[in-house]
């Protein structure tokens, strides 16, 4: 019983393992091609937000402000 578990779990993590591979190339492709998905958009839109955050941050401490 315990090795089908075994095989059941070792097939899902393989399984995950080859969708996720499709994925990067699909997304790689898409860029490629010069696509760009949501998932991209959003991705960036959540670096420049938090670049700017920090951008924010340094400039109160070199102005003294706390």
């Amino acid at each position: 019983m315990e090795t089908f578990k075994k095989r059941q779990k070792e097939m899902r993590r393989l399984e995950r393992q080859r969708d996720k591979a499709a994925k990067r190339k699909e997304i790689k492709a898409r860029k490629a091609a010069g696509i760009k998905s949501e998932s991209d958009t959003d991705t960036e839109t959540t670096e420049s937000a938090a670049a700017s955050d920090t951008v924010t941050d340094q400039s109160t401490i070199d102005r003294g402000e706390f």
